[in-house]
């Protein structure tokens, strides 16, 4: 059984993880930001640094860094068997794009014992949640697998004869 766009979507699920920990190095690293941090970008974008110490919106932020990392696991885990099983190529991207951010959000995690998010979009009192590149990826994947779900990037199946 062949496996196409193993490799390819194996380096975009790569490229996710290494953009997301080479901004987190970048900022947390290198600029030694610590939390709290704030750059007002435009009168709608504010860069900073939050802490997250759940997954999204701060949700299970109560439980133990173990019990998320694990939880983690077992969703990479099990992503990545879909990922290796399938020979759709929106199955395949998508699923490695999640991966990707899932990964470097757990390395927050192991590392941080939080998760690291930066790009913060607001309109008056109305304020879009922080996320970061491995949040993004995250998205893009499932939208990848939404599309896929819907029909769109299949190839048709020919008629069948009456």
């Amino acid at each position: 059984m062949t496996r196409p766009y193993l490799l390819s979507s194996l380096l975009a699920g790569i490229a996710a993880f290494a953009l997301d920990r080479g901004q987190k190095f970048l900022q947390i690293e290198s600029f030694g930001w610590k939390g709290g941090e704030f750059v007002q970008v435009t009168d709608f974008f504010n860069y900073v640094l939050v802490w997250n110490p759940g997954i999204s919106y701060g949700l299970f932020g109560e439980l133990p860094v173990w019990a998320l990392g694990l939880v983690a696991a077992i969703a990479i885990v099990g992503l990545g068997i879909w990922w290796w099983r399938t020979p759709d190529l929106l199955v395949r991207y998508g699923l490695m794009l999640a991966i990707g951010g899932a990964l470097s959000n757990a390395l927050d995690r192991l590392l941080y014992g939080a998760v690291a998010d930066f790009f913060h979009f607001h309109w008056q009192d109305y304020s879009f949640y922080i996320f970061n590149i491995a949040d993004m990826a995250i998205t893009f994947g499932v939208v990848l697998l939404i599309l896929d779900f819907l029909g769109i990037g299949r190839q048709k199946a020919p008629p069948k004869p009456v």
